[in-house]
């Protein structure tokens, strides 16, 4: 289906195929055909395998043929890497040893066409950077060598926790939907995927069809094509907050001095009334996703409070770059603000604005105003 949303997108077939031709395998032959899924139109990938096609291979036989290939170095590290994350997640599946494990309908010719294919396909349309929306989880049993398995299969829900990746269970009303993401699909996408949600000027759309025809729910991949927002984007972070209110200021201070340390966006304190009027604090902190339980820790552990409040908060930013320019009292770096990929201000940085001061025995304010007006003058004309 990735394959098939490629193609659907604008990617050529002739040069799909000759870029697999570098594996210098054989045993495999492509269609493509356009098709309807409920009613979406699209475009419907199948490998068609021979019979040496379908002997099995190993993980390590699959990463010996593409580095042996003549792909581009990033399309055989990401491949290699899509190679080692499904042998890795069928290790842990099976509680073998990452090259011991045998890896039944994966090995088989189709897996290797599929991850090449995929991640050939993206360099050879431009993708940067991919994105991806939650996985469905599907519902139901799937049938394999091993027998019937739920659904998502194991090695596809073990991807899915290496990850960390978002997972949408179907409404309780929901029909059982079979198999919504295959193991190979979540390798390519949980190793080349960031899942957030971009701000994006769309130019193209695919649809890359499955085999199956479902009668609930068109069976299509999606892949939209564009370009990010070069202005102000948003970034998922959040807000932890807690009232203190037996805490003195240079402990307050040093908590501050360590949420920065770990890389809190930004930390302040703002006072406040609690009960029976006593005075007290609120410590308020914004922190990426991911810093958000260290930065709870943390406080936890250095305060006083029994307890904070977490929200989720969306930050738009203006795209900063820091530049170091020749001007009177010296070389200087300056902060530049940039909107729509025009500089719409410049900021001296406080360091270096304090060193030059120091150097020529200067006003700080005296440096920052001919930093500034030198700086608007050599960049924001520009």
């Amino acid at each position: 289906m990735i394959l098939g949303a490629l193609l659907d997108a604008g990617l050529s077939l002739d040069d799909l195929r000759g870029a697999l031709v570098s594996l210098d395998v054989d045993g495999y032959s492509l269609k493509a055909q356009r098709a309807q899924r409920g009613g979406l139109d699209g475009t419907h990938l199948v490998v068609e395998l021979e019979e040496r096609g379908r002997r099995t291979h190993t993980i390590q036989n699959f990463v010996d043929i593409v580095e042996a290939s003549g792909l581009s170095n990033e399309v055989v590290r990401q491949s290699r890497e899509v190679f080692l994350r499904i042998g890795e997640a069928e290790a842990r599946v099976h509680g073998t040893a990452t090259g011991e494990t045998h890896l039944h309908e994966l090995g088989t010719l189709d897996t290797l066409v599929d991850v090449v294919g995929s991640v050939a396909g993206l360099e050879m349309l431009g993708v940067e950077r991919v994105y991806c929306s939650a996985f469905p989880s599907g519902s139901g049993v799937v049938r394999s060598e091993h027998g019937l398995l739920p659904v998502p299969a194991p090695a596809t829900a073990v991807l899915f926790q290496m990850a960390n990746a978002p997972v949408a269970a179907p409404p309780n009303n929901a029909h059982n939907t079979g198999e919504m993401v295959t193991p190979t699909g979540a390798a390519v996408l949980t190793t080349l995927a960031i899942f957030e949600h971009p701000q994006l000027s769309v130019a193209r759309i695919g649809y890359g069809l499955g085999t199956r025809d479902s009668q609930q729910y068109p069976n299509a991949l999606a892949l939209w094509l564009g370009s990010e927002q070069p202005s102000g984007y948003s970034t998922g972070v959040k807000l932890i907050e807690t009232n203190i209110d037996d805490m003195s200021g240079e402990l307050l201070g040093y908590v501050q001095e360590r949420l920065f340390e770990i890389g809190a966006r930004d930390v302040w304190f703002t006072p406040i009334q609690m009960k029976k009027n006593r005075p007290a604090t609120m410590l308020s902190i914004i922190v990426s996703a991911d810093k958000e339980a260290e930065a709870v820790e943390l406080v936890m552990r250095e305060t006083s409070t029994l307890g904070v409040r977490v929200r989720p908060l969306e930050r738009i930013e203006a795209e900063r770059e820091v530049v170091r320019i020749e001007t009177s009292v010296g070389s200087a770096a300056v902060k530049l603000k940039r909107l729509n990929g025009r500089v719409v201000s410049v900021s001296p940085e406080y360091e270096d604005a304090r060193l030059r001061a120091r150097e020529r025995d200067l006003p700080l304010q005296e440096v920052f105003s001919r930093i500034q007006r030198e700086a608007e003058s050599q960049i924001m004309e520009r």
